[in-house]
């Protein structure tokens, strides 16, 4: 699998995904600000400026350093930036990576946005990379989550019981689930570019 060494700007028609930076903290700000309902599940939660800009340090940090690949979402139709993804747990050596810290502003829920991001993300990982295997986790009680990466395709493998420590001091057991390349060669990429039209 390739490593990601360039700035990988992804889009189509309705969305635009590119680098996350620091300076994009004033974008993203606003969700920090007034939605705090976004971070309920996030492992790293960014209510409020100081954990908004911390978030983003430690993402520009870890895409340094190779272990992931953040990106600021931004909606074409609405004109504005929605929220954040990002590639994570990089192996290239066993060609496999993660997909998640994904979050949207309320404004960008149910949009289909995210069906595109994903579509995008995916493409990329599999056509580009080469990757074999994507995954994707989430708290197990996340069902809107849960319903999004089902809906995208992915295959539920099984519940890591009480693998995670929230921050608010409480135990998170994680579902996880996964996209192999056969499976999006196979079918789940033309399905998924059908729900984009």
């Amino acid at each position: 699998m390739q490593q990601l060494l360039t700035d990988v700007v992804l889009e189509d028609e309705a969305v635009l995904l590119r680098p996350l930076t620091m300076e994009d903290l004033p974008l993203l700000l606003p969700f920090a600000l007034n939605e705090p309902e976004l971070w309920q599940y996030s492992m790293s939660p960014a209510a409020g400026e100081e954990n908004m800009a911390l978030y983003i340090q430690q993402a520009v940090d870890a895409r340094r350093a190779g272990k992931e690949y953040p990106f600021i979402v931004f909606d074409k139709k609405q004109q504005a930036y929605a929220g954040s993804t990002r590639y994570y747990d990089i192996q290239p050596v066993h060609a496999t990576l993660q997909l998640g810290y994904t979050w949207y502003g309320e404004n960008f829920q149910g949009t289909g946005l995210n069906k595109h991001c994903k579509f995008l993300l995916l493409q990329y990982a599999f056509e580009t990379l080469g990757a074999e295997r994507v995954e994707f986790r989430a708290d197990h009680t996340n069902e809107k989550s849960i319903a999004a990466m089902k809906s995208i395709g992915c295959t539920v493998e099984g519940i890591l019981r009480s693998n995670l420590v929230k921050h608010n001091g409480k135990r998170r057991s994680s579902i996880v689930l996964s996209i192999l390349k056969e499976e999006w060669l196979g079918g789940v990429k033309e399905r998924l570019r059908a729900k984009l039209r």
